[in-house]
C-alpha cells in the first residue's frame, strides 16, 4: 500500500499542495479567476477546503507592504515640490498631471492584456516621479519668466513653446528605452513597462494642455526681481527734461 513519506500541514490541518503553470499566451490573472470560480462551484466533502497560493498569495503579501511604500513615496514627492517652489499652488499645478498619467497607464495595461500586479504597481510609482519631472520643467520656467517681469499670459505661452520640445524628447527617449522590455511579453517586467509607456504618452499630450490651464486658474504669487522691474518702470515713466536756469 503506497503512503506519503511525510504529512504536510497548513494551519495545523493536513494539506496537499498542487502546483500548476499557466501556458504562454494566457493571462495568469484570468486563468486564476476561472479556476477559483470552478472550485467554488464544487461540492466539497465535509472537512475539506482549499486555500489559493502561488502568485495570488505572493501578490497579497506584496501589496500589503507596498501600500505603506506608496504613501511614503507620494508624501516625499509633495515635500520635495513644496521645498523647491515654496508654494502650494505650484505644487498643486505640478501634481495635476498625475491622474492623467495613471489613467494612461491603466489603459495601456488593459490593452496589452495585463492586470494590475505587483510590478505594475511599482510602474505606477515610477510613473508619478517621471511625469512630475516633466511638469516641473514647465511650471518652473513659467515662474522664471514671470519673475523677469513678463505678464501671466505671455509667460504661460512662452514657457509652453520653449519647454514643449525638451519634454517631448525626454518622454520619447524613455518610451523608446522601455519599448523592447514591454514587447518581450514577460509577466514579470512587461506590465511595469506598459504602465510607464501609457502614462508618459497620456501625460505628455494631455498635461501640456492641463498644466497651463491650471496655472492660469491658480497662478502662484511671484515676486518680480528688481533688475527685471527697473527697465519696465523706466519705460513706463516719461522723461521730462527742463532747461537749466542760469
Amino acid at each position: 500500500m503506497a503512503a506519503p513519506t511525510q504529512i504536510d500541514r497548513y494551519n495545523r490541518a493536513r494539506a496537499v499542495t498542487i502546483n500548476a503553470e499557466v501556458q504562454n499566451g494566457y493571462n495568469t490573472d484570468r486563468v486564476t479567476t476561472e479556476v477559483l470560480r470552478r472550485l467554488d462551484e464544487m461540492q466539497w466533502p465535509r472537512g475539506y477546503s482549499y486555500v489559493p497560493g502561488g502568485e495570488l498569495e505572493s501578490r497579497a503579501e506584496s501589496f500589503g507592504g507596498l501600500q505603506a511604500a506608496t504613501i511614503v513615496a507620494l508624501l516625499g514627492i509633495v515635500a520635495v515640490l513644496v521645498l523647491e517652489f515654496g508654494s502650494f499652488k505650484s505644487t498643486l499645478i505640478v501634481l495635476s498631471v498625475v491622474p492623467f498619467g495613471i489613467a494612461g497607464g491603466i489603459l495601456a495595461l488593459g490593452l496589452a492584456g495585463y492586470s494590475i500586479s505587483f510590478t505594475a504597481t511599482i510602474g505606477f510609482i515610477a510613473l508619478i516621479g517621471i511625469e512630475t519631472k516633466n511638469s516641473i520643467l514647465l511650471v518652473d520656467f513659467t515662474n522664471q519668466l514671470r519673475a523677469e517681469g513678463m505678464s501671466l499670459d505671455e509667460a504661460i505661452e512662452r514657457a509652453g513653446e520653449i519647454r514643449f520640445l525638451p519634454i517631448l524628447l525626454t518622454s520619447a527617449t524613455a518610451i523608446g528605452g522601455l519599448l523592447p522590455l514591454a514587447l518581450q511579453n514577460a509577466g514579470m517586467y512587461s506590465p511595469l513597462a506598459w504602465v510607464i509607456i501609457g502614462g508618459l504618452i497620456s501625460s505628455t499630450l494631455i498635461a501640456r494642455i492641463v498644466t497651463p490651464v491650471m496655472y492660469k486658474l491658480i497662478p502662484p504669487t511671484i515676486e518680480v526681481t528688481k533688475s527685471a522691474a527697473a527697465p519696465a518702470i523706466l519705460q513706463q515713466a516719461p522723461a521730462h527734461i527742463s532747461p537749466a536756469t542760469p
